[in-house]
């Protein structure tokens, strides 16, 4: 999921009457020089830090600072605001000139690229092991888009969560509800929206053209990948991929989902009424709210499961991010800052979702009474409590080091079968071109 669009969609905030929580607690890590974090007390002092978009992550790191400082006297966080792409080129360049000294304490890495990095530049990273913080009160999945050779290189933190967002007054016009959409296959979207499309004049989803999102959503819902184990790229005779394909054809063929030229496209097709709902990462309905005389007419609900494969689930995730601590860090306080906020506080999370929309990994935090609040737009649904659930259920999958090449391939796949190629044609040619690159 490109970067720039994610923080589009946040840029309106998720509203949310404003509410405090106990503050959770965390064990005290610190570390070996250069190693791992590991139990023992913490002097305060000051950390660096990289991280973009000053209105959510790196508010998030500013307001969880304010946090750590009640019980650490003095503590203070310096940011530098870094887009992901320089950030990425930063990453690269220091690694190839082996200048680890000018890293930040910590940064923040997408997801989908965090395993690339630390496998290709594994001494930019510090790991987690020892640093206290409870890996399993975090999705599973999440938590394994960090995670090399059985490691914890990184603290998940933005929620990447799937949710299918529909509007509840187009579905009662063609005789139906959002429980009539839950717990429900592929197959069973397309006949309903079908239904709706006939009935409302509405197709159901839309998309831009060219990516290969919603693929990727339904991919990991079955906890399928485009690579093995071993990084070695699946495209070729990929069942689930070919199922997830056909499915796609399906939308589009049959009216449900429409494609569009670009991404304001895309979220001018919800915002102005012109389809009925949208799937993608939890973080699209900062655009969905920015239609105000749509209040109270949205409702979400999980996603539909691939038919017929093997481990299909309804639930899945698209974008998000964690929190790498650097190599040359100071390893302790980077550690206990991290675990006492954003592995250890509902406080923190209770402060920053009224202003950012910042939804929590952490799972204990939907057990805020903030998390419960109904919310008016979304037809009085506890919104961010019902996301966390879904969290919860994300099958892991493997991202490898060449996620991003592997998805390219597959969306240029999709254009030339919606043209009338063979499936097994054009992803056969799609991984020749990933195994190419991998060269």
């Amino acid at each position: 999921m490109n970067n720039a669009r994610k923080l589009a969609s946040l840029a309106v905030v998720l509203p949310l009457a404003l509410g405090l929580a106990a503050c959770g607690g965390g064990a005290t890590p610190t570390a070996e020089p250069g190693g791992s974090a590991t139990a023992g007390p913490v002097e305060a002092g000051t950390l660096t830090a990289w991280a973009w978009d000053p209105t959510f992550n790196i508010y998030a790191l500013e307001e969880a600072a304010k946090i750590y400082e009640k019980d650490h006297p003095g503590f203070k966080i310096e940011v530098a605001e870094t887009p992901w792409d320089d950030l990425q080129t930063k990453l690269t360049t220091l690694a190839q000139s082996r200048q680890t000294d000018e890293l930040p304490d910590i940064f923040l890495v997408q997801n989908n690229a965090f395993q690339k990095n630390v496998i290709n530049y594994p001494d930019l990273f510090s790991d987690y092991p020892a640093s206290g913080v409870d890996f399993s009160e975090f999705p599973q999945a999440v938590v394994d888009y960090s995670v090399v050779d059985g490691v914890n290189y990184g603290l998940p933190f933005d929620n990447g969560t799937a949710i299918n967002a529909l509007r509840t007054d187009v579905l009662k016009e063609a005789g139906y509800t959002v429980a009539d959409f839950t717990d429900i296959t592929w197959s069973d979207f397309i006949a309903k929206g079908s239904d709706v499309l006939a009935k409302t004049g509405k197709p159901l989803l839309s998309g831009q053209a060219g990516s290969s999102d919603l693929i990727m959503m339904m991919l990991q819902s079955a906890g399928a990948s485009l690579f093995d184990a071993e990084g070695k790229p699946t495209i070729t005779g990929n069942e689930p991929l070919l199922k997830a394909i056909d499915t796609y054809k399906q939308l589009v063929e049959s009216g449900v989902m429409v494609e569009v030229n670009s991404w304001d496209e895309y979220i001018g097709t919800f915002v102005n009424g012109a389809v009925a709902g949208t799937i993608n990462g939890v973080w699209i309905l900062g655009s969905v709210q920015t239609a105000k005389d749509q209040s109270g007419l949205w409702e979400i609900t999980n996603l539909p499961k691939l038919d017929g494969v093997s481990g299909a689930t309804n639930f899945s995730a698209n974008g998000g991010s964690s929190w790498a601590i650097s190599s040359s860090a100071n390893v302790e306080l980077a550690a206990d800052f991290l675990n006492s906020t954003f592995a250890g506080s509902t406080e923190f999370f209770d402060t920053i979702l009224p202003s950012s929309g910042a939804i929590a990994t952490w799972i204990p935090a939907g057990a805020s009474s903030v998390y419960s609040e109904p919310q008016e737009f979304f037809g009085g649904q506890p919104v961010f409590a019902k996301v966390l659930e879904f969290a919860a259920q994300v099958p892991s999958n493997n991202t490898g080091a060449y996620y991003y090449e592997g998805r390219d391939a597959v969306s240029a796949a999709i254009t030339k079968i919606l043209n009338g190629t063979d499936p097994a044609t054009a992803l056969d040619e799609a991984q020749k071109n990933v195994e190419f690159a991998m060269q």
